[in-house]
């Protein structure tokens, strides 16, 4: 399961997509319960056969939470998580971020993006006083984000937006797994 099985508070997690791999490295210290939330919905399987639903050059790409057929993933759904956006991690390119509902700061659950711009606004508290909390980086296959990012995109019936930003071509994740045991001790969540 693990590559090393030494604990750490700095995992790293392979998202397999149809596109290639992408590997994140996490931040227990910085963002210890949004970490434990993804290492949870990593080693339950619930990200695998999900898609990144959710593409927006210049800004981000986001996923975690629908299927291929552009369904709300419920089953496995964990409850929502406390916002840890005044931690010490930014929304700079590469950083992998919690998705939440605008309006409910500690909505966040499966939900995640990966940001392809430097996004410094999404750290400042907005409308509803709070920002988006970082959990850790992209450390491997930057140029599979970038082609999510430049994937040819559309309007979807069951995702509604004035916007298309639903890619034609599902880019789906087919697994994640966890490479690193988690330190998670003395974390709540």
């Amino acid at each position: 399961m693990s590559e090393n099985a030494t604990p750490t508070r700095k995992p790293r997690v392979r998202l397999s997509t149809n596109l290639g791999d992408i590997v994140v490295q996490l931040d227990g210290v910085e963002a210890p319960i949004s970490t434990l939330n993804f290492i949870r919905y990593a080693e339950s399987g619930f990200y695998d056969q999900t898609i990144f639903h959710r593409v927006i050059d210049g800004f981000m790409i986001q996923g975690g939470g629908y299927t291929p057929n552009m369904d709300i993933k419920n089953e496995g759904q964990r409850p929502t998580i406390k916002n840890e956006w005044r931690n010490k991690l930014t929304n700079k390119a590469g950083s992998i971020a919690m998705a939440r509902l605008g309006g409910d700061p500690d909505s966040a659950s499966s939900q995640f993006f990966i940001n392809v711009a430097n996004n410094d606004f999404l750290d400042q508290a907005q409308s509803d006083g709070a920002g988006y909390a970082v959990f850790g980086e992209v450390v491997e296959g930057q140029e599979v984000v970038d082609a999510i990012r430049t994937t040819r995109l559309g309007r979807h019936p069951k995702y509604p937006s004035s916007d298309p930003v639903t890619p034609v071509k599902p880019v789906i994740i087919e697994s994640a797994t966890v490479l690193d045991a988690f330190d998670a001790s003395g974390i709540e969540g």
